[in-house]
């Protein structure tokens, strides 16, 4: 985690609250080393910003590795149905991949 640019992006955040980039970013930084931090800026993400594609693959694989089944369940399905609408195909494929992966990981 690189406190300098979490301090960065926090002030991006500040300056630009409307672009859904920075927040992101910020998520992604926490993402290994604090993922209960990252996921609350994926949350707030989709909450916020609900068709910013990049977020659902990274909040469906954290809440499926915190045992979340139903809600990694059902935020791949959202980020495939926006995927879809928004005709963005590598997306709709990869989060399709990662989707049909875990499912899989049911089976076992």
């Amino acid at each position: 985690m690189n406190n300098i640019r979490i301090k960065q992006l926090l002030e991006f955040i500040e300056e630009q609250p409307d672009d859904p980039f920075n927040l992101y970013a910020l998520a992604m930084e926490y993402r290994d080393e604090a993922p209960g931090q990252s996921l609350d800026y994926l949350e707030k993400l989709l909450d916020q910003h609900p068709a910013y594609l990049p977020t659902y693959y990274h909040a469906a694989a954290l809440y499926a590795e915190q045992n979340n089944r139903l809600k990694a369940e059902e935020i791949y399905t959202r980020g495939i149905a926006l995927a879809r609408d928004q005709k963005n195909e590598k997306a709709f494929q990869e989060l399709n991949r990662a989707y049909r992966s875990f499912q899989d990981d049911d089976d076992e």
